[in-house]
């Protein structure tokens, strides 16, 4: 009831009007009984957009930490995903994540649309990750169709890490119906699991135009944390290393400059040019005046007589 009522009267119409999202391929959607609504997963808000255009009620399973969060912002953050009709889905593997499976089975079961994100968390950088196998057990299992949804552009409303939206135009786009009914009864086949999980990421993957990374995104989450940590720990290493252990210019770092060479009594440095021999210094065997002196090379006039410097008063 509060679902209907946010979606109809009170969030919906808001979200419409800031946001003008925009559909392709609404009738795609069956009139009535169960399907999977499986989607890239771009930003926050595909989990609000996405269900606020389908005309049916959609319940999606959502990561249980939404669920869990302490304080008021926890409890309010749980009880908003409550009341849009989003399930907990626990991702750790194993009895929880067979267990949160069978919630979406019961509603399949009950005719509903259960939305889910075959990338199991949202794509780091904009790419389309490699499915988890969950939603094929879901698909086989409830022996449903697949509508692929590609959501398009959510990212730049709300990239990660961004608690408030920017106000632009967003798309959504609801691929033609899957059906797997051929691997009826091998639920349980581990290969036939991941060909209809790849079989339903390469049609995401055409109908929203992203690049594909054959990489789990949990993975490469994990990555950039971890060299993210390292650079952080090396930043504050250095930053709190005392004065005296900071790396210090040595003394074979230094750069010698020899002084410079006595010039003999009587010589006249030229700048630019060749220092020129005095009268005490004789000019090489074959060598004149003008070769000596670069103003007279050059043409400027006779070389300027040289003379010796005397000590003492003329």
């Amino acid at each position: 009831m509060i679902y209907w009522v946010l979606k109809n009267f009170f969030l919906g119409p808001v979200l419409k009007v800031l946001f003008r999202p925009w559909t392709k391929g609404l009738d795609n959607l069956p009139v009535d009984g169960p399907a999977v609504l499986a989607s890239n997963h771009l930003s926050f808000s595909d989990s609000i957009f996405m269900p606020l255009m389908v005309p049916r009620p959609v319940v999606f399973l959502a990561k249980s930490d939404y669920f869990t969060g302490k304080g008021l912002k926890g409890r309010l953050t749980a009880a908003f995903f409550r009341l849009t009709n989003q399930l907990p889905m626990d991702r750790s593997g194993g009895a929880a994540s067979a267990n949160s499976l069978s919630t979406g089975v019961e509603v399949l079961k009950a005719g509903g649309l259960l939305g889910i994100y075959p990338e199991g968390t949202r794509s780091p950088d904009g790419r389309l990750y490699r499915g988890k196998v969950g939603v094929a057990k879901l698909v086989l299992t409830a022996n449903v169709p697949v509508i692929p949804v590609a959501m398009i552009g959510t990212d730049k409303v709300q990239p990660i890490g961004r608690r408030i939206p920017s106000i632009r135009r967003l798309g959504i786009i609801f691929g033609e119906p899957m059906d797997f009914s051929r691997y009826q009864g091998m639920a349980e086949d581990r290969f036939v699991q991941r060909s209809v999980t790849d079989e339903i990421m390469y049609e995401l993957m055409r109908i929203s135009g992203q690049e594909y990374v054959d990489s789990y995104a949990s993975t490469v989450k994990e990555k950039l944390a971890a060299e993210k940590a390292a650079k952080s720990t090396k930043a504050d290493a250095a930053a709190q290393r005392p004065a005296a252990q900071q790396p210090q210019a040595s003394a074979h770092d230094a750069v010698r400059i020899e002084p410079p060479a006595p010039l003999a009594p009587g010589t006249i440095s030229i700048v630019g040019g060749k220092t020129a021999p005095t009268q005490d210094t004789p000019l090489p065997t074959g060598a004149s005046v003008h070769e000596a002196h670069p103003a007279a090379a050059e043409g400027h006039g006779p070389a300027p007589a040289l003379k010796p410097r005397r000590s003492g008063r003329p």
